[in-house]
């Protein structure tokens, strides 16, 4: 009896050491337990963090490569711009061309209807100088055909008389008023020994008429 007593005794003392041991195993489990959640919330933070955080770098990487983009796009845009303002100049230049070529072209059209209507006056102002000039040939060659036969009726009148010798050679005006000059007086001086003496005789007026007649044509000669 003793012996199993001390074998229970010594079975009791091991199983309270087990129980000891499994106690302080459990709690040792627990305590690894705690800090294997506490670790597992750890990671868990750290990954989130590391995906939010990946998830900055990629926003950033977004953002690096929208910033690209856009200053691509406002290098574009300003050489757009430039091409734009250049091609506004150049519109404005031509525009300019146009307006100064459609003012020259205006000008040359007045000054062609001006030079056009300064020739048809000339053509005009010819055409009646041309008329006038005809008008005044025929009344020249009228005149001279008047005076011609005046200029023979004198010759004859003059040379046609006794005592007087028709002329050999064509005789100018000066020699033909001289000769008719030479003979009026001549007459004048008759009439007037005639009158002396009391004859009655007409008036000297067809005298007067003659002799003041060649020299009004020789003036108008």
């Amino acid at each position: 009896y003793s012996n199993v007593t001390g074998v229970m005794c010594s079975l009791q003392r091991q199983l309270e050491i087990q129980e000891s041991q499994l106690r302080k195993t459990e709690s040792e489990n627990e305590r690894l337990e705690k800090e294997l959640r506490e670790r597992e919330n750890q990671l868990q933070a750290m990954s989130a963090k590391f995906c939010s955080l990946r998830e900055e770098w990629k926003h950033e990487e977004m953002i690096v490569t929208t910033e690209k983009e856009n200053c691509s796009l406002r290098q574009v845009v300003t050489e757009q711009e430039s091409k734009l303002a250049e091609q506004n100049k150049l519109i404005s230049d031509l525009q300019g061309a146009v307006s100064q070529l459609e003012a020259e072209a205006l000008t040359s059209r007045y000054q062609i209807h001006k030079q056009q209507r300064a020739q048809e006056e000339m053509q005009s102002q010819a055409e009646t100088l041309q008329h006038t000039e005809l008008q005044t040939r025929v009344a020249l060659e009228c005149l001279t055909s008047r005076f011609e036969r005046f200029r023979s009726k004198i010759i004859q009148a003059t040379f046609g008389t006794a005592g007087n010798k028709p002329p050999q050679a064509e005789l100018t005006d000066e020699e033909v008023l001289e000769a008719m000059q030479k003979i009026i007086n001549e007459r004048i001086e008759f009439h007037q020994m005639l009158k002396q003496k009391g004859v009655r005789l007409p008036s000297l007026y067809n005298i007067d008429t003659v002799t003041s007649s060649p020299t009004n044509s020789k003036g108008r000669r």
